[in-house]
């Protein structure tokens, strides 16, 4: 363990950069592959999933490399600020424990996501192998430090909205930044 500035003790580097690192190789997954696995799949899961609006499936195939990157660094500047929060506190960071934890909730979503198409969806193979078992651990250094804040409820719903509200923004940012006519999401 490392101490933080104050010089009370807390976790160090590892933890708390580490869910930087943990991100990038995910993101990696999702980069390469999102844009082309939409384009591809999004007909047959149509058909497949009827009930979903129309606009949600324009939205997805709407998407370009250029964009999903643009988003994907916009979210790089959001978990690096929460990783370095996380690390001036030793950890103990509400910012930096909620993004922990929409984090290894983000991955569980990709497992969901898997499951409900019955097949591979971008961010599932890094989900099992990576996001979700450097939660757990870091959840565990947090926890033997003595800095982890009781996991209750509200705090799945407060790390599922950090996640949400920070994929939203990147991804109107990324929308913004490129400059491309995009389909309204209509319902």
């Amino acid at each position: 363990m490392c101490g933080d500035r104050s010089g009370q003790r807390g976790v160090g580097a590892g933890v708390t950069f580490g869910l930087l690192t943990a991100w990038a190789a995910h993101d990696a997954e999702e980069v390469v592959l999102v844009p082309r696995w939409t384009r591809a799949r999004v007909p047959e899961l149509r058909q497949r999933f009827p009930r979903v609006p129309d606009g949600i499936w324009r939205h997805l195939q709407s998407i370009d490399e250029r964009e999903f990157a643009t988003a994907v660094a916009g979210m790089a500047l959001v978990v690096a600020a929460a990783s370095a929060d996380g690390y001036r506190t030793g950890g103990r960071s509400a910012f930096y424990q909620w993004s922990l934890n929409g984090f290894g909730l983000h991955g569980l979503v990709h497992l969901a996501q898997a499951a409900v198409v019955r097949g591979y969806t971008p961010g599932s193979a890094t989900s099992p192998l990576v996001v979700i078992p450097f939660t757990l651990w870091a959840r565990g250094q947090l926890r033997r430090a003595g800095v982890l804040r009781p996991a209750r409820p509200r705090d799945v719903v407060q790390g599922l909205a950090v996640a949400a509200a920070a994929t939203v923004a990147t991804h109107v940012m990324a929308g913004w930044t490129v400059g491309r006519k995009r389909t309204p999401l209509r319902t």
